[in-house]
Order: C-alpha cells, then sequence, then structure tokens
C-alpha cells in the first residue's frame, strides 16, 4: 500500500475509534515516516515536533485562553448583557438579540467559541427561560451565535493559520475578519427574531429598561477590551503576541482592580484552568506538525491536491467541494485540529487559483464556525445544551434555520471579496 494512502488512512481509523487528535496526528505521522522513507528518518520526529511549536507568534494562543478566561470569571458577561439590554429594550426576541450582541463582544476577548458559548449560556440562560424563551432555542442562539469567535480577533484558530500559512500578515487576517464577523451575527439575528415572534418567545421579558449610561459605565472595562487588541495592533504599538500579553494584565487589571470580582484563590484558578487548556491546544500543534512534515516531505499534499484538479478545473465547484468538506470536517473536529490538518492540504490549491489567503481564511473560518453548532458532535452546542440541562437532539429544530443563515452570509463573502479585503486594504495591510 502507498505510504501516503496508510498515513491517511490510519489517521482516519484511529479518529474512528475514539483515539485522541493528538495522539492520532502523531501516531499516524509516524507510520506514514516509517511506511514511506526509512527507519532513519525515525530522528526526524522529535526535532520536527518541537520545532511545531517553537515559534514565537504561538506565544499568543496560551495568553489569549488565558485572557478570554479571565474576562469570562471576572464578570464582564453580566455586565455586558446589562448593557446590551438597555439599548435593545423589553421587545419580542430581545433577550435573544441581548444574546447575540454580547456573544461578538465576548468574541472580541475570547478567540474560542466554546469559551464564549459557555460564559454567555451561564448568564443569559436563567433571564431567557423566566422570560418564556424555551432552553432549546436559547442553546441553539448562543451557540450559534458564539461560533462567530473564531472570525472576531483575537481569533485562535487565525493564529494558527496566519503562522502556517508562509508570509501572511496577522494583523490583515485580524482586520479581515471583522466585517464578516458582524454580518455573521446580523444574518443569525434575523431568523432569531422572526422565529421569536413567531412563536411568541420573550413575552416574559421584563418591561424594566436597564439605564443606559449607568449599565454603559459598569460595561465600560469590558467594553474597552476589544478596543485595546485592536488598537494596539492597529496602532504598531505591540505585536500579536505583545497585545496578548497587554490583554492579560489588562483582564486581571479589571477583575481585581475595577470589579473586584477576583481574588488569589480565583486568579490560581484561572492559572491553572487556562494552563491545562492552553497544554491540550499546544500538544496537538506540536504533533500536527509532524503530521504536516510527513505529508509534505512524502508528497501527500500535492497528490491529494492534484486528484483534486483533477476532478474539474472549475474554480467554483472545487470551492464547493471544499466549503462542503469543511462543514462536515467542523461537525466532529474543533476548529484548532481541522486548521492544522486542512491548511497544509488547502495551500496548493489556493496558490493554483490564485485566491487571496486572506479571503480564503475568513472563508475557512465561517465554514468551521457553520460545523462549531452543527450536529452531530457540535463543539458549541454540546456546551450550552450542557448548561441548559437538555440532549442535543431537542436542538435540531432550531439549528437548521440559523445554519441557513449563516450560509446566506458565507455566500454573500464568496460572492463580494471585498467584504472581508476591504478593511485590512483601508488600514494599509498587505493582502496575499
Amino acid at each position: 500500500m502507498d505510504a501516503n494512502i496508510l498515513m491517511l488512512l490510519s489517521f482516519v481509523v484511529l479518529m474512528v475509534i475514539g483515539t485522541p487528535i493528538a495522539v492520532a496526528l502523531g501516531l499516524s505521522g509516524a507510520i506514514g515516516i516509517v511506511a514511506g522513507l526509512d527507519m532513519t528518518a525515525l530522528g526526524m520526529i522529535g526535532p520536527n515536533t518541537y520545532a511545531s511549536v517553537a515559534k514565537y507568534p504561538l506565544i499568543a494562543i496560551p495568553l489569549f485562553i488565558l485572557t478570554g478566561m479571565v474576562f469570562e470569571r471576572s464578570g464582564v458577561a453580566a455586565r455586558l448583557v446589562e448593557f446590551a439590554q438597555s439599548m435593545i429594550g423589553p421587545r419580542r426576541g430581545g433577550l435573544a438579540l441581548v444574546a447575540i450582541i454580547v456573544c461578538l463582544i465576548m468574541g472580541g476577548m475570547s478567540g474560542s467559541g466554546p469559551a464564549d458559548a459557555a460564559a454567555v449560556a451561564t448568564v443569559m440562560l436563567p433571564s431567557m427561560i423566566k422570560a418564556g424563551y424555551p432552553k432549546p432555542f436559547t442553546a441553539s442562539v448562543i451557540a450559534a451565535s458564539a461560533s462567530t469567535a473564531i472570525l472576531i480577533p483575537p481569533s485562535v484558530a487565525m493564529i494558527i493559520y496566519s503562522v502556517i500559512v508562509p508570509g501572511l500578515d496577522l494583523r490583515a487576517l485580524f482586520a479581515a475578519g471583522l466585517v464578516p464577523g458582524l454580518l455573521v451575527g446580523s444574518a443569525i439575528a434575523i431568523p432569531t427574531l422572526l422565529l421569536s415572534r413567531r412563536h411568541g418567545f420573550g413575552d416574559g421579558e421584563d418591561p424594566d429598561r436597564p439605564r443606559f449610561w449607568p449599565s454603559f459605565r459598569r460595561a465600560m472595562p469590558g467594553l474597552m477590551a476589544p478596543v485595546i487588541i485592536l488598537g494596539g495592533l492597529r496602532s504598531g504599538l505591540f505585536t500579536p503576541t505583545e497585545t496578548a500579553v497587554v490583554a492579560v494584565f489588562y483582564g486581571l487589571f479589571v477583575g481585581t482592580v475595577l470589579y473586584r470580582t477576583m481574588g488569589w484563590r480565583e486568579i490560581y484558578a484561572v492559572l491553572a484552568d487556562s494552563a491545562k487548556v492552553s497544554g491540550v491546544v499546544m500538544l496537538i500543534i506540536s504533533l500536527a506538525g509532524l503530521f504536516a512534515w510527513a505529508g509534505s516531505t512524502m508528497g501527500a499534499f500535492t497528490a491529494t491536491t492534484e486528484a483534486l484538479l483533477s476532478v474539474t478545473e472549475n474554480q467554483w465547484i472545487i470551492l464547493l467541494l471544499l466549503m462542503t468538506l469543511l462543514l462536515l470536517a467542523g461537525m466532529v473536529l474543533d476548529g484548532v485540529s481541522i486548521y492544522l490538518i486542512a491548511v497544509p492540504l488547502l495551500i496548493p490549491i489556493v496558490q493554483a487559483f490564485e485566491w487571496s489567503f486572506v479571503w480564503f481564511g475568513v472563508v475557512m473560518a465561517i465554514n468551521v464556525a457553520m460545523g462549531q453548532f452543527t450536529p452531530p458532535v457540535a463543539v458549541n452546542l454540546m456546551v450550552t445544551a450542557k448548561i441548559a440541562g437538555i440532549p442535543l437532539e431537542s436542538t435540531f429544530r432550531w439549528v437548521g434555520w440559523l445554519l441557513l443563515a449563516m450560509v446566506g452570509a458565507l455566500a454573500l463573502i464568496i460572492l463580494f471579496p471585498e467584504l472581508a479585503l476591504w478593511l485590512p486594504r483601508v488600514l494599509g495591510y498587505r493582502i496575499t
């Protein structure tokens, strides 16, 4: 059997039998090396595994994970909910719209869909259920809205994408995700409001609207977090990694000094939890690097590209095929793993059709975002369903409408690339 096929087949088999993604990547990469090269090549496993994580830009990943957890536990989400309620006011579907807005803002702090979903669901579920929203509907809306965290900077998945694609400016990628992220959030809001009005959700909302300026002042520290992150990048004052450091210290300042919701015990807990999550992510990155090195050395990625291009020369058909495959992958894998596995395979295809890597990164992110709340696995949906205490299948009735709205937003980004490329072009970033 060809070594490339054996490597890919072993990866699929390991995933099917429930092997952790990091172990599956490392073992299949080692199998490919032994089958396709020779035993002496096994000596490259250690150096390549280390080299995959020994990259300065990757330092931003554990720091942004820590940033998200700090803001999640400092009480920022509750104050953002109050501020959003002061803007939306009591109306049918109002609380659902508040949940979407808060997810968008929290996505600019955490960079992680599951973390965003957990933070917002914990705060919003009790009030939405009290107001008459069914638990399955509430869980679906929050899961879909939280998926925009992969688009809105600082996105952990986009950091990984920028590291894998040679010569890509992370600042341009971050800027390119802003408008599509807001577009996707708006698309989710449309069926959310229509369904709420059709079924009478939210009739029991509190008629008293929070006062705008007091709630704005209480939410200001949280609202400033995305401003500091994006402003630091735009001004050139900080690199993305340095921005992550600043965001961590700002989050700790908010939690310990401004809101006073975090003491030494809470700080220790958030450091420990973020270290566990970061350890898992970095382990996946290191072993995915081994898998990528084996695939590129043996020509597996080139062969896969040639096989896809042999099907048709029509770039739109190829793009549709890739989008379908990425959506299917998003249903069973987390975003970080998808980027690590798929991007080395996709780079030659993007180059063959001369697509912009910045634009394609955004399109890919939307696909992965849709997968994060599409069953059977649906990482975000699993989080919100667990918090709501409902079975996953009870949400299927609502997920389809939200997914359809996101497909519409994706179609607009594909047909009009400037929706993604306009902002980085205006800011003067290099678009590749």
